[in-house]
């Protein structure tokens, strides 16, 4: 099957959700999660989670889809849990190809960016200066063909 879900993720973050939640709403038609639940459940991993600059929100939403699609619940299975982890390093080792990191603060070196909570205005200037729209892009790239090469079981 032929899956794409890039553009709606990069539309979805110009709208102003953010990293984790565009990518993460982005498959709800794959994961089966309403879209309104799926921008709850992600919007704690926004901006390095919680604007921490940790783990780009981009990666963690593209972990959160991969966990439903394919991830077994709390298993006793070691196998089962090492094939899953497997799985998200590859994620992110892909995503590591094009960008180098999947830390936050990382990819944004040599922007003036804080860790407050407080998140910045969704401005044309701030959409220029951000390269956050091009880390969406490439986790749902990255995970649309992950899909398309290991079709999720459901």
């Amino acid at each position: 099957m032929k899956y794409d879900h890039t553009e709606k993720a990069v539309r979805l973050f110009s709208e102003g959700l953010n990293c984790a939640q565009a990518v993460f709403t982005a498959f709800s038609d794959v994961t089966g999660i309403d879209e309104e639940l799926a921008k709850r459940l992600s919007s704690s991993f926004g901006a390095g989670m919680g604007r921490m600059r940790e783990v780009c929100g981009a990666c963690s939403g593209m972990f959160m889809v991969a966990g439903i699609l394919y991830g077994k619940g709390i298993e006793s299975d070691d196998k089962l849990k090492t094939a899953h982890y497997q799985r998200i390093q590859y994620l992110a080792e892909e995503f590591r190809k094009s960008h180098e990191t999947i830390i936050c603060r990382d990819l944004l070196k040599g922007l003036a960016v804080t860790s407050t909570p407080t998140p910045e205005k969704r401005t044309e200037q701030y959409y220029k200066a951000r390269p956050c729209v091009k880390f969406v892009r490439t986790a749902a790239e990255i995970l649309d063909r992950y899909l398309e090469d290991n079709p999720p079981v459901r």
